[in-house]
């Protein structure tokens, strides 16, 4: 009897096992698209960091959004079970922040091109300038950015744990368990190994075109690494468009799908396109999200008198800043 009772164990085990496996697939393929951007933003977010810092700083924020799983995977349970109603408040929260860090980016980049462009003459030169500035301290600044990657891993994980408690939800409670570990594993371990790679892009190309040997082989391999140094300063710089383009998107994909007046609204407008109707229809989102980083950034600066005054933010390290005393 005892050995009819494990192995009837052992095939609820199986049983249990399988379920998680079909069910990780199918919430795989509903939170593809958020794994995407958490990979665009966060590399985006880890990159213009010495080249010694690169994987700590990987591994730092590697760290920090495995503890935002750990948390945020029994706060969904829990939540899920007691107060359902303020999931959608809770995505609507983080969509707000995401599309304010967008319009706060794009604003920031336009608002300093004009100033760098129109650079008047008679005025003091940048290089003394830069000399009588106070040093940036270099260990702050890699916290402040460490954070800010966290806080942006926060929201996209609560949508991934979200999206993925809704493919689940009809499921037993060790079910629900399995799939969220298995895909909070996956947003983890996945799209961080890519980040560390894709930030070493650089290294691996000099390592490359640094072999040895006459052979066919090798000749190829430096023609590999040659085209990985071109192409690394254009996929840094391309990394920060697509993260603040990824912003609006998921922060309006937020809106969307937890407003159905404003789902439905921006499906209409998709769908009058016709042939079109499906670009457009991944494109609106982003354009709400864009309207209403807007709309918080002009409100905030409205406010911002009557708030309590914040410590200033760290300054942008720039590769041009002369190191001369």
């Amino acid at each position: 009897m005892a050995g009819f009772s494990f192995f009837a164990l052992l095939d609820d085990v199986a049983t249990l096992l399988d379920d998680i496996s079909v069910m990780t697939r199918v919430a795989v393929k509903q939170t593809a698209g958020v794994l995407g951007d958490d990979l665009a933003l966060n590399a985006e977010q880890v990159t213009g960091m010495g080249q010694e810092r690169e994987w700590p700083v990987v591994w730092a924020v590697c760290k920090g959004a495995a503890l935002n799983k750990v948390i945020l995977v029994p706060a969904a349970l829990l939540i899920s079970a007691f107060l359902p109603q303020i999931i959608p408040v809770l995505l609507l929260i983080g969509g707000t922040f995401l599309c304010y860090e967008g319009f706060h980016k794009v604003y920031h980049y336009f608002f300093k091109k004009k100033h760098k462009d129109a650079k008047p003459a008679g005025e003091f030169d940048p290089k003394q300038a830069a000399k009588v500035l106070p040093p940036v301290d270099m260990v702050a600044y890699e916290k402040e950015r460490v954070k800010g990657a966290i806080r942006t891993d926060f929201i996209l994980s609560a949508e991934i744990v979200v999206l993925t408690l809704g493919v689940v939800s009809t499921q037993s409670l060790p079910v629900q368990l399995g799939v969220l570990a298995a895909i909070s594993a996956v947003a983890t371990g996945a799209v961080y190994g890519l980040v560390a790679g894709i930030v070493k892009i650089d290294n691996v190309g000099l390592y490359l075109t640094q072999r040895k040997g006459d052979g066919v082989m090798t000749r190829i391999l430096h023609a590999i690494g040659r085209g990985m140094l071109r192409a690394a300063p254009w996929v840094m710089k391309s990394l920060s468009v697509i993260g603040t383009i990824a912003m609006f998107l998921v922060g309006g994909g937020l809106y969307a799908h937890n407003i159905h007046a404003i789902g439905d609204l921006l499906n209409a407008w998709a769908a009058a396109t016709g042939p079109l109707s499906t670009v457009v229809g991944i494109l609106l989102p982003g354009v709400f999200g864009l309207l209403v980083g807007a709309v918080v950034n002009v409100v905030i600066a409205l406010a911002s008198p009557l708030l309590p005054k914040r410590k200033k933010p760290l300054p942008e390290i720039s590769t041009e800043a002369s190191t001369e005393g």
